[in-house]
């Protein structure tokens, strides 16, 4: 009986569990460091847990559709509403167990990681609360089915990272660097609350399959279209509106940068829900296709021209965070350019697509690793700096290690997970585009060139004297960058499953508009 009840509440749980985390986190913190650490721990596993059960349901068995506040929580349409839906609905389809699945992997790798790396510091009942609140805001997003209550959990993410960014003092440079993202996410948050207020304005509904049944695609339309475009572009750290991302990725403690990596794509997959979704059959395809495409090749190679002169590591991390949305916006806008024509969607537009979806999970996994080992560094030696680091390697052999794997992921070396969705992205594209494939191509070689100089600065040479007391982190943070560390590893050794079991449903789901439709308004 407890079986069933927690299996039809799944959604609700998923984002229940980790709230109410949240929320008790400062009173069992006040029992002692050890039941706090123990309490956020059990949540982000518990977590983690219900996104894999929630997975398991969708893909066995299609969309989960869940209304809050209905006797019977899989109703769609209450009976009372004129065959209208009006109640709070979550639509979990592919995609969105796809993007859940990553951010509670992630979640809980990070957690474990910060269970040591933050021991040393202060708040630490606030800043665990914090991290529970900006996974709940993740979730929220990518699992509601209203855009209203989309932008709600933009903004619980936003200001929950926010504080997560300015947490550390720092001279007041991460203070500085928390503003920032706080007034960027503010104005982003206003133009996504103007195109609801457009949306509802003209269809008289706030749900998302509601809206996309009803589009008319007129001035108002497209004026919303573009101000969601712009503002979750600007939150994902697309260039021209990546400003933001080396101040905060920089500044924030590096736990909490991981996590933020999967909270910018969660608004990359706002853009994409945006334009598949609430628009589709209305959309001139290939003139948005290429705006996507244009986005993401700038955002390649800016991104990484960017990050290689950088000294402190993490700031050039940042840039080739950047540099690697380019690859999930390309890959994604050369199957929106062709979505109208067949055969070319079936020769290489899914794979394109495919190839984009699967560098957004392979990008949270190494991406978070690689920001994992900059604050395993950071937390042994003191410093980012490129120019005052040197010979880490000696002792910290392990987390050399997890640095080289992910090193070797984000610049598409085999048999890593980033080579498995690169060379995806690369054959579907050059069918495409050859020039846009070389650039990528470019770009990684570029990257790898860029990895191999932060690898020698860091961990080879001579063990310098003022680190001769340096030692390997302490086996929590070895956890948490081990369980990142095997992921990549698993994911570029069998991407077929990977892909045949979880990407390709994911976009299916998020090319099959009627499909997202019918599964909340029953056909009509």
């Amino acid at each position: 009986m407890i079986t069933g009840w927690i299996m039809e509440n799944l959604p609700a749980l998923l984002l229940a569990v980790p709230m109410l985390g949240a929320f008790l986190t400062p009173l069992v913190g006040k029992l002692s460091d050890k039941a706090r650490n123990a309490w956020v721990l059990l949540v982000s596993f518990a977590t983690l847990c219900i996104a894999t059960l929630l997975m398991n349901e969708v893909l066995s068995s299609g969309t989960v559709v869940y209304t809050f506040g209905a006797s019977n929580p899989t109703a769609t349409v209450p009976a009372d509403s004129g065959g209208f839906p009006f109640r709070i609905i979550f639509t979990v389809d592919a995609m969105s167990v796809f993007m859940a699945i990553s951010a509670s992997i992630v979640g809980f790798a990070v957690t474990l990681f910060s269970i040591v790396s933050q021991s040393k510091m202060s708040g630490k009942d606030s800043f665990y609360a914090l991290l529970l609140l900006m996974e709940v805001g993740i979730l929220g997003m990518v699992c509601t089915g209203d855009i209203f209550n989309f932008f709600v959990f933009l903004e619980i993410n936003s200001l929950a990272g926010a504080a997560l960014v300015a947490s550390r003092v720092d001279k007041g440079y991460a203070v500085e660097a928390g503003l920032k993202y706080a007034v960027l996410s503010t104005l982003g948050g206003l133009m996504v609350l103007f195109s609801i207020g457009l949306f509802y304005g003209q269809y008289d509904a706030l749900n998302m399959a509601v809206i996309a049944e009803n589009m008319q695609f007129g001035v108002l339309d497209k004026i919303a279209l573009v101000l969601l475009l712009v503002a979750l572009a600007m939150k994902s750290g697309a260039v021209p509106m990546h400003f933001w991302t080396p101040d905060a990725y920089s500044m924030a403690p590096s736990s909490v940068t991981a996590f933020l990596v999967v909270a910018s794509q969660a608004s990359l997959y706002g853009v994409f829900r945006v334009v598949f979704t609430l628009y589709n059959v209305t959309l001139d395809y290939a003139t948005v296709g290429w705006i996507i495409i244009i986005i993401g090749v700038l955002s390649m190679f800016i991104g990484v021209s960017m990050a290689i002169p950088q000294k402190d590591v993490k700031r050039l991390m940042a840039y080739h965070a950047v540099s690697q949305t380019g690859y999930m916006l390309l890959g994604v806008g050369v199957g929106l350019a062709v979505l109208g024509n067949a055969a070319m969607m079936e020769s290489f537009g899914m794979t394109a697509m495919e190839g984009g979806l699967f560098h957004i999970i392979n990008h949270a996994m190494y991406k978070g690793l690689l920001f994992l080992t900059a604050g395993a560094i950071f937390y042994q030696a003191g410093t980012r700096n490129l120019n005052k680091l040197g010979g880490l390697g000696h002792e910290m052999k392990w987390t050399m290690v997890f640095f080289m794997i992910g090193a070797l992921a984000i610049a598409g070396i085999p048999p890593f997970n980033g080579f498995a969705s690169k060379l995806m992205i690369y054959e579907s594209v050059f069918m495409f585009s050859p020039i846009l494939s070389v650039i990528a191509m470019i770009v990684s070689i570029l990257t790898l060139a860029s990895f191999v100089k932060v690898f020698h600065s860091i961990f080879m040479g001579p063990k310098l004297p003022e680190y001769e007391s340096v030692r390997e982190v302490p086996r929590f943070m070895l956890a948490g960058m081990g369980i990142l560390a095997v992921l990549v590893i698993l994911f570029g050794v069998f991407p077929e499953q990977v892909v045949n079991y979880l990407i390709e449903p994911a976009a299916n789901a998020l090319v099959d508009q009627g499909s997202y439709i019918a599964a909340v308004l029953g056909g009509a």
